[in-house]
């Protein structure tokens, strides 16, 4: 049997009044004081108790702290009791609403009809409260997974962690119901505590018992108290469901202050107090003796923020400030996605790109230009790409992995259900609505079904998703960015094939990808054994050799690119001509070749602005540079890189005379007599050659009396014979 001394309230709100009076955080300054002058002052309305303040609490009694972690449902109502009593004075003037009037009135009035004679006739302190309070609890331990909360554990308060499933709308709960009685006129007072309550009938008051009338109650709902209530559903991380079982479930409530917090697909640790409730109506005819069990949330913490939520710490501002005047940053940036998989560096850059995306456009009219990329991965099997995939939605704040087969045309877009609680038809968003200002992974997706891929086709270009089913018409925002994975037609790629033929997707889906990456499987004896080298070290090692550089942790990134993405550049009048011309001569390339790689439309021009604006950004640039546009026209050409070396091969054209032919075909473009080195080296790269192979050519054909080269900057001038 317990004893009496366990159970006295009375001394725990001393112990929680003086708690709050004398804690003092690290600065010396009275945490809690403060706060409560700010909930005076009605600048904020929720007020968080931490139990790690409560732990280090210098005159700190254990027991009581055992207590509020295991009956945390009584304990905030002691707290607030206690906040009640130590409330200060407002320093400012706020304006009056109709709460503060109603109350004023009621309290004026509250001592001629407290006659004492019945509890409902006394003001409850709830509907006084113009503040809520929660307990949040400590997060030095590991967070519970779904499975671990056992009966055990029932009113106490626990730490989950795990991926939100649903939420539902937030709709007013009440909290004091307040009638008033057409007899007598006082005014009488119901807390409600669950979810459902039996409203009051018959007026309780003594004066309405001695003149035996049995007075009626109106219910007041302007003079009530209502909360915003919200219900959600949690599920387990897949990471922590054991073998062979499937994750489980439990419904979240959340009141006040801390609805509107959370959004399906979002990573978060909630703390709460984990409750049962009983079945009501006709359910609990249903399931008889079984109750359901809930958790009462107190606080609820994002793992990754979004890119708009993202608030810089001091060190980090500083980091990003060095970061961002290091000339090689795109380099190191690119380098540190997934530093474990060998090479492909400049996948990695258009990746980077893909993550940090570019402005979107709205014009005056209504008309909205897309600013995310898209880019599609085609390549032989083996070289990494779900890994990369994988990598990226994890450095993304929001991103959701799918693959082809997994998925449906309605489970990429939007399906309709019927909600469970309501019964009503809902709209529930699919993978792409889920990572609306995301990124969404594809894998496999050559292997979807050919009336699923048309899904995607008006998110890629027109960011919506319109749904016209059961009734229910609307649109839903996916601003997303696609990463698709797929392998080509046959598994591997098939060089006596034209590209078409082997890339076989739709052209209108291939117009709509940004950069479509070809990533061909070459035997090649240098560079396959340092590949095995790499693989064998990470394997022994668990992590990547040397870079030269440490690779920046995935929250730098996202800290880095979340200021990258602030920026706005645009395009100075100065590029407009030089854009124009290189679109033209990639369209005139495509008309002259039998076998096009690509498929060239205005689509593209967009791309090279979107390319260019995201490496601006990169650069904490307002305008974009013609280093932007070289380097977008570079990334274009080097997606196919794979293809064109394979080609020269083919010709028989030795990389020497290629790059002559290419030297001397730009010169007669232009009509000039002289190159600059910088335009020759540009002009070759985006063929795909090295610096060593230019001076090489240099030289040969300067042995030729071809042309001559300045001996310090390296120009070429031809000599025309």
């Amino acid at each position: 049997m317990m004893n009496t001394k366990d159970l006295d309230f009375d001394a725990d709100r001393v112990l929680a009044k003086d708690f709050l009076t004398n804690f003092a955080d690290a600065n010396g300054e009275p945490k809690y004081l403060n706060i409560l002058q700010e909930v005076a002052n009605r600048k904020i309305r929720a007020i968080q108790i931490d139990l790690e303040d409560l732990f280090n609490y210098k005159d700190l009694d254990e027991e009581f702290l055992r207590r509020v972690t295991e009956n945390t449902r009584r304990y905030l109502g002691i707290f607030a009791d206690a906040i009640d009593d130590l409330m200060p004075e407002p320093t400012e003037a706020f304006p009056d609403d109709d709460h503060d009037i109603l109350m004023t009135q009621r309290s004026e009035e509250g001592t001629e009809n407290a006659d004492g004679s019945d509890p409902r006739q006394r003001m409850p302190p709830e509907i006084k409260r113009f503040y809520e309070v929660y307990i949040k609890a400590s997060s030095k331990e590991r967070p519970f997974t779904i499975r671990e909360v056992k009966a055990s554990y029932i009113g106490q308060l626990v730490r989950i962690s795990g991926i939100v499933t649903r939420c539902s709308d937030v709709k007013p709960l009440m909290q004091v119901a307040v009638y008033t009685c057409e007899e007598c006129g006082f005014e009488i007072y119901q807390e409600v505590t669950a979810r459902v309550f039996m409203p009051l009938f018959e007026c309780p008051s003594s004066r309405c018992k001695i003149n035996n009338t049995k007075g009626n109650l109106i219910l007041q709902l302007r003079a009530s108290k209502f909360l915003r209530f919200q219900e959600a559903k949690i599920q387990e991380l897949a990471e922590h469901v054991p073998k062979g079982h499937i994750p489980r479930t439990m419904t979240v409530h959340l009141r006040g202050e801390l609805t509107r917090k959370v959004a399906p697909g979002d990573v978060v640790e909630m703390s709460g107090i984990f409750l049962p409730i009983p079945y009501t109506g006709f359910r609990a005819m249903r399931a008889g003796l079984v109750a359901d069990t809930y958790l009462e949330a107190m606080s609820v913490t994002h793992f990754k923020k979004k890119y708009e939520e993202y608030e810089l710490r001091g060190d980090e501002e500083e980091q990003i400030a060095r970061l961002s005047e290091d000339g090689d940053i795109y380099n190191k940036l690119a380098r540190s996605l997934a530093p474990e998989i060998f090479g492909h560096e400049d996948v990695k850059k258009a990746l980077l790109l893909l993550l940090v995306g570019a402005p979107h456009r709205k014009l005056k009219d209504g008309m909205k230009i897309r600013g995310d990329l898209h880019i599609c991965l085609m390549g032989d099997p083996g070289v990494a790409k779900s890994q990369l995939l994988k990598h990226i939605i994890n450095v993304a704040p929001r991103g959701v992995y799918t693959t082809g087969r997994g998925s449906s045309g309605v489970g990429l877009t939007a399906a309709v259900q019927k909600d469970p609680v309501t019964n009503e038809m809902v709209l529930e968003g699919g993978a792409l609505v889920l990572a609306d200002m995301g990124i969404c992974a594809i894998d496999e997706f050559d292997k979807m079904e050919e009336s699923d891929r048309t899904a995607i086709h008006e998110v890629m270009e027109q960011q919506t998703v319109s749904i016209a089913k059961a009734g229910i018409t609307t649109s839903l925002n996916a601003r997303t960015a696609v990463l698709a994975a797929a392998n080509p037609a046959w598994g591997r790629y098939d060089l006596r094939r034209t590209p078409a033929e082997n890339i076989n997707l739709p052209p209108a889906l291939l117009s709509r990808f940004d950069l479509l990456w070809l990533i061909l499987d070459r035997a090649d004896m240098d560079s396959d054994l340092e590949m095995a080298r790499h693989v064998v070290y990470v394997h022994q090692n668990k992590e990547s050799p040397a870079l030269g550089f440490t690779p920046l942790e995935p929250s730098v990134l996202r800290a880095y690119i979340s200021s990258a993405r602030k920026m706005t550049p645009h395009v100075p009048k100065e590029l407009e001509e030089y854009i124009a011309s290189a679109y033209s001569s990639i369209r005139q390339e495509e008309a002259k070749s039998n076998s096009p790689h690509s498929y060239t439309t205005v689509r593209t021009l967009l791309s090279i602005l979107r390319i260019s604006a995201a490496l601006a950004r990169l650069r904490f640039s307002e305008t974009v540079a013609q280093s932007d546009v070289d380097e977008a026209l570079r990334l274009m050409q080097m997606s196919k890189f794979s293809l064109y070396s394979e080609e020269r091969q083919r010709s028989g054209l030795d990389a020497i005379s290629d790059i002559y032919s290419i030297l001397r075909d730009e010169a007669a473009r232009t009509n000039r007599m002289d190159v600059s080195y910088a335009h020759a080296l540009n002009w070759i790269s985006r063929k795909g050659y090295s610096e060593a192979q230019l001076k090489e050519c240099l030289e040969e054909y300067a042995a030729l009396n071809v042309w001559q080269i300045h001996p310090n900057t390296f120009d070429i001038r031809f000599i025309d014979s």
